[in-house]
């Protein structure tokens, strides 16, 4: 079977929602149906934006001022987006991204305080007229996340370690983008089983693809 079209698909939402492995599902799945794809994350992606996601996940950084956290997330997605994104998707590739611009306005704005205008001309500098196709958001309870993070032994990024309050206004962030655009969004409760989880995931992955 020849595939023409390409998609982007990105998995986002609550720190310790499942993105990961959710991530690896989808992948299977698509490379079972013989579709060649590219997995992704954000920010990163690329040797710059790999580079430039040291600087704003370390700890060691925790003096970075939220504008300079913006200018840098825009930065990576920029690089992202020519690099590696749109080459993919015009070779007839499904990117799967780990984050992508949901998440600025989500933390960057709900969160931060950032002014919404400001973020969103800087995304659309980055994206140059681009958007994924869907954003699937895993949407856990902050405090519920961050146990799930410590209890896989993993240590705290530089964002993960923010108050509650902050993880909340950014999860209420993705809640009310899902609202305004229910077309590019979908809202999966990652409370959940895996197995409901992944199904409900598999199910939105299959009705993008197959349009």
């Amino acid at each position: 079977m020849a595939f023409k079209k390409g998609y982007m698909i990105v998995c986002d939402g609550s720190n310790g929602a499942g993105k990961t492995t959710i991530i690896k599902a989808i992948a299977a799945h698509l490379l079972s149906r013989g579709r060649e794809i590219v997995v992704t994350r954000e920010p990163g992606g690329t040797p710059v934006g790999e580079k430039i996601r040291e600087v704003l996940l370390s700890p060691d950084t925790p003096e970075l001022c939220a504008t300079t956290e913006l200018l840098l997330f825009a930065a990576a997605r920029a690089q992202h987006v020519r690099e590696k994104i749109v080459p993919a998707i015009e070779a007839g590739k499904i990117v799967i991204s780990d984050r992508f611009d949901a998440a600025t306005v989500s933390f960057q704005y709900y969160a931060r305080g950032l002014p919404l205008a400001l973020i969103n001309q800087l995304n659309a500098i980055a994206l140059d007229g681009f958007r994924p196709d869907i954003n699937i958001i895993l949407d856990l309870d902050p405090a519920v996340g961050i146990e799930r993070v410590n209890a896989r032994g993993e240590a705290l990024d530089r964002m993960e370690k923010e108050k509650l309050e902050f993880l909340q206004r950014a999860r209420n962030g993705y809640l009310e983008q899902a609202r305004n655009d229910p077309q590019h969004f979908m809202i999966i409760d990652a409370s959940q089983t895996l197995e409901k989880v992944t199904s409900s995931v598999i199910e939105i992955v299959d009705k993008i693809t197959d349009s």
